[in-house]
């Protein structure tokens, strides 16, 4: 099953992604896709996120080619569950070209169908306040809304989380 949850900051959705692969009965592999960089801030969340998983899962770091790393580790007796997809966009938007940036959006979509196991993917809502000031930033949320959907178009269940409470869109319920 492949899925998507989808939240704001802090809404919960990392937590109810990180549940249900530790109830998949599967051996779990979280995709990270943050880099902590120079940020103290990011650091802190990364270290947030790396407290609250179980030591037996599997990590994988994953940089642009995440399409890659999704194809290297599913298996049918796996979970990958992968953190967050618009901290990925963002790499990709402030790392890369345009090409490339669309290349691997186009991969990753081009890849999840075909994906042994369970996936299930995390990001970030953007869509739902104010157009934001700058090219780059209505960029990012115009980018990060058409691979939502996308992703969603290929998922079996898609989940909004709002204050701890998930809402599923699509497919079964929780």
């Amino acid at each position: 099953m492949k899925e998507l949850i989808l939240g704001g900051a802090r809404s919960g959705k990392s937590a109810l992604a990180e549940r249900l692969a530790a109830e998949s009965g599967r051996a779990v592999t979280y995709v990270a896709t943050a880099r902590p960089g120079e940020d103290e801030e990011m650091r802190a969340r990364i270290r947030h996120h790396q407290d609250r998983r179980p030591g037996h899962w599997g990590l994988v770091e994953a940089g642009a080619d995440l399409a890659g790393v999704l194809r290297d580790h599913a298996a049918p007796d796996h979970c990958l569950l992968v953190d967050c997809l618009t901290l990925w966009l963002t790499h990709l938007l402030w790392d890369e070209d345009e090409a490339t940036c669309a290349r691997e959006q186009a991969r990753l979509l081009e890849a999840l169908p075909d994906l042994p196991g369970r996936l299930i993917l995390v990001s970030n809502e953007t869509g739902m306040g104010i157009v934001p000031l700058g090219e780059l930033t209505r960029r990012f949320c115009d980018e990060a809304g058409r691979l939502h959907q996308a992703v969603a178009a290929r998922c079996e269940r898609v989940t909004l989380t709002v204050a701890g409470l998930p809402l599923v869109l699509k497919g079964e319920k929780l």
